[in-house]
Formats: structure tokens, sequence, C-alpha cells
């Protein structure tokens, strides 16, 4: 077991001082942009400045500093290891008998605290927080969300499937409405409409202008009407709200339920969900990669300073966010599997992960 040193302590220090002040100063830049965007929006809707700081920039902070904390903590390893390796710090280190295996080992701890931090605030407690700042979004600054698929087919219990040709939003009415029940792979029922209606003050779905057929066996019976009033196994919010908007407001686990239970209904939009889980875990797992990365080339005196330090890190960092978006649309429109495409960059940059540290200064 690792003993911490003052040469530990040290490093954890700088480490997680310049994370936490680049984090700081970067999202005070990205605030001030934040809102030169959004003031017009701001005034024109009379959003109150308490609502406006507690529940979109309390929650908006935390949400932005997590998505991109490993892409943080990548640039502050440069930068401060850098510093270090120019004021021969490292040399002064390496050159008492520690290994530079040893040396990386307070990295390592360093930035197990900040993934698991990142991992536990993205999984459980970030979630929670993003529905109050997309209610305030939805009231003071977007648009409502138009729900523009065509031909909806959902299984909303086992053997009962609904067809829609198309969803309102605006008025929650689902037009040329079915609904069929099965009994195996028989037809025992078959209802359609000219439109489904969501009644607010009921809580219940009015069916217009319905037909009925059933069968048993080899008896099939009509029955027609003008209005139903019933409650079906789901709820306007299915077709009314941003998927995006729904996957950022799910815990881990809320997401694995969500998941199993879009499966069951044939949704169409399950890849999302699915690489919106799997992310929450490569995401902290790609801090380990990127310290690893960051630290090994960046432990060495080279021609350029620590300029060209931070301008590498800068070009390793884009192009792995290139390169998790290339993979996540692969997967979302060329059925590429959501797990492989989600973990592939943290594959293939361990790979320089490992070719760096093994390049590295010993």
């Amino acid at each position: 077991m690792m003993r911490i040193k003052k040469l530990d302590l040290y490093i954890m220090r700088k480490f997680l001082g310049t994370f936490f002040f680049s984090l700081v100063l970067i999202l005070c830049i990205v605030v001030v942009f934040d809102i030169s965007e959004k003031l017009e929006k701001f005034l024109e809707n009379d959003a109150p400045v308490k609502a406006i700081v507690w529940d979109y920039y309390r929650n908006f902070i935390p949400y932005f500093a997590n998505v991109f904390s490993s892409l943080f903590v990548f640039i502050s390893v440069i930068f401060f290891t850098s510093k270090m390796a120019y004021s021969s710090e490292i040399i002064a280190i390496l050159s008492t008998g520690i290994s530079f295996r040893r040396f990386v080992m307070p990295y390592v701890v360093s930035a197990a605290l900040i993934a698991v931090l990142s991992f536990l605030l993205g999984a459980f407690v970030i979630p929670n927080a993003n529905a109050e700042r997309i209610e305030f979004e939805k009231r003071y600054v977007s648009k409502r969300y138009a729900n523009k698929e065509q031909h909806i087919h959902r299984q909303i219990a086992p053997g009962t499937f609904i067809y829609m040709s198309s969803y309102s939003v605006a008025s929650n009415v689902g037009y040329d409405f079915a609904i069929e029940n099965f009994r195996g792979d028989t037809l025992v029922s078959k209802l359609t409409s000219s439109r489904v209606a969501w009644d607010k003050d009921s809580s219940r779905w009015v069916i217009h202008n319905w037909k009925l057929r059933e069968i048993d066996g080899d008896k099939e019976t009509y029955t027609t009407g003008s209005r139903i009033d019933t409650l079906l196994a789901f709820k306007p919010a299915e077709f009314s709200e941003n998927p995006k908007k729904i996957r950022e407001q799910l815990t881990f686990t809320e997401l694995g339920d969500y998941i199993e239970r879009m499966k069951m209904r044939g949704s169409s939009n399950i890849v999302e969900f699915q690489i919106e889980k799997y992310k929450m875990v490569s995401n902290a797992f790609a801090t380990f990669i990127l310290t690893i990365i960051g630290v090994s080339i960046s432990s060495r005196k080279i021609r350029g300073g620590m300029g060209f330090h931070l301008g590498l890190g800068l070009l390793i960092s884009f192009s792995y966010i290139l390169f998790m978006q290339f993979s996540t649309v692969f997967a979302t429109n060329g059925g590429m599997n959501p797990l492989l495409a989600v973990w592939l960059p943290n594959i293939l940059y361990t790979g320089i992960a490992v070719f760096a540290y093994r390049t590295a200064p010993k």
C-alpha cells in the first residue's frame, strides 16, 4: 500500500488546486458568454433575477463543469506538470531514486478522487438539479418542443400496441389513433379513432369517433361511439418532451429502468439513452487516461517550452471530443453498438496513454 509522503501531498495539492482554479476560471468565462447570449430572452420573458441565479445558473454551473471535468483535469495536469519540468523539480525528484511510476501515483490518486466525485455527481445529483434548470429554460428561454415524429408505434404493455400518425405537442392530441391487443400472436381486439386527446382536468385520455373490433375465435363484433374517457399506459410527456431533456433528468438507475421500459415499448430513440448511461462511467474513467497522457508528455523539457505542452494538450483534448462525437453519431445513426461507441475513444486513448507513459523520462 502506498504511504502518503510530503511529495505526494505536494503534487496532489498542485493537481487539485490547479484543477479547481482552472475550473472556476473557465466557468466564469462560460457564464459571461451564456448571459450575453440569453440576456435578451431573459428580458423578453421577464425572468426574475432570483430565478436566473437560483434555478438556472446554480444548476447550469455544476452540469457544465461535470460534462467537461476530465478535459479540465487534462489541461490542469499539463499546466502544472510543465511548470515543474521547466523549473527542474521533476529532475530533482527522479534523481533522488524515486521511480517515474512512483512519481505518477499521486496523480492517479488525485484523478481517482475527481473521477469518483464526477461519477456520483453525474449519475445521482446533477440529473435532479437539471430538472430545475430545464424547467426554467422551458419557461423563459426555449421554444416549445415540436414532436416531428411520424407514424408513431409503441408497445405500452405486454401484448398492447398503439399507433398514431402524428402527435401535436401544443394541444396534446394524437391523430389517427389505434390500439391493438394481442393474446400471444393472436389479435383479440383493435380500436381505431380519428384522434386521442389528453384531458388535464381528469388526467385521462379522450378517444374521439372510435370503432372497436373484437375477435373471439371465429366470432367478431363491432362497436362504434363518439367518445371514450379512459386511462392508458402512457403519458403526454413521452411525446411532448425533448428526448435530450428527458435524458439529462434521469439518474443512473432511472436510466436503466427507462431503457428497459422503452425496449418493451419499441421506442426508436433508445440508443441515445443507452449512450447517456454508458457515458456516466466512461467519462469518469477518461479522467485516468487523460491524466496519464498529461503527466507523461509534460514531464520532460522540450524545445517550445510550456506553450508547446499546452498546445499539444489542447490538440489531444479536442481530438478526444471530436472522436467521441463521431463514435456516438455512428451509434445513433449507423447502427454501431452504443457500448462500443462510448468506450472506443477510451480504448484508443488508453493505447496512447501506454505509449506516452513508456516513452516518458525515467
